[in-house]
């Protein structure tokens, strides 16, 4: 009787290449299955908030959240002024894109994780004392990965916004705002609230902390060129990061500012090829 013969070295080889090849072509199709299906569940969290927000301002005469009133600021630690069961954030998990759950601080303030946009923002046990009272963050403190759009704050006629905008353009009263298909309400952040300026250009570094530039603490690249964004009519998709720049932030946002192709842009690249951070220059303008 013959003996079989077993395979030889170069058709091993051959099988190894074929398997490493077809690993190649399927593991992008799952990378990008696998962000499609986190992108389905951030925006299904973005979309609670809206319910959340008109449910508020139905019982309080159409105005929204006022934030607290620390010292001579206004609209600040407004996530204080939720029920204590939307405030905790292992309560409440609408807080939550799946990409970014794992916070940057814990309970006592100390940093537990190296920054990057993959991160909630941190766990915030801080008791605010307010011109109004005292506010308690939760049992178990403050904590997510979305931003509030500030200017929807009904922070008193004649004060300004932390970004300097004065209160007569914010939103006022929310049931009434014009066009809220455009008004951005609830989106991917670094930080709980958000006052973005129509000047103000995205981070430097794509990994940059929250800061100052409130454009940049949403305009972050967690999902592919895009963020999850609700909106104030209740509709929520996901939104280019160039795209943030032609959304109605407040009353008097320059619908053509010079991040737009309206206002611009695309001349001002032709001219500057640095005119954007290089971390986001491959995405489309709007």
């Amino acid at each position: 009787m013959q003996r079989r013969k077993g395979f030889t070295l170069i058709e091993l080889l051959v099988v190894i290449a074929i398997i490493a090849v077809l690993m190649g072509i399927l593991m992008p199709a799952l990378r990008r299955v696998k962000e499609q299906a986190r992108m389905v569940s951030c925006q299904a969290n973005a979309r609670q908030w809206p319910i959340i927000f008109n449910t508020y301002v139905a019982d309080n005469d159409g105005k929204f959240f006022s934030g607290l009133q620390v010292g001579s600021n206004y609209g600040f630690y407004w996530p204080w002024q939720l029920q204590e069961t939307l405030r905790d954030w292992k309560r409440n998990k609408i807080w939550f894109c799946p990409s970014a759950t794992k916070p940057i601080t814990d309970e006592e303030g100390h940093t537990v994780d190296t920054f990057n946009i993959n991160n909630a923002w941190g766990i915030d046990t801080t008791v605010v004392s307010a011109a109004d009272g005292t506010y308690q963050p939760g049992e178990n403190g403050v904590n997510g990965s979305f931003s509030l759009n500030g200017y929807l704050l009904t922070i008193p006629s004649g004060k300004e916004y932390e970004s300097g905008v004065s209160a007569s353009d914010g939103w006022r009263k929310y049931d009434q705002i014009r066009q809220p298909s455009n008004v951005p309400a609830m989106l991917d952040g670094l930080r709980f609230d958000t006052w973005p300026l129509a000047n103000q250009g995205p981070a430097d570094d794509e990994t940059a902390a929250w800061s100052g530039n409130d454009m940049g603490r949403i305009c972050i690249n967690r999902h592919r060129g895009f963020v999850s964004c609700a909106f104030v009519d209740g509709s929520t998709r996901k939104v280019g990061l160039k795209e943030l720049y032609t959304l109605k932030w407040h009353q008097d946002w320059n619908l053509n500012n010079r991040y737009t192709k309206a206002g611009g842009v695309e001349e001002r690249e032709a001219n500057d090829p640095d005119f954007w951070p290089e971390w986001i220059r491959r995405y489309p303008n709007f």
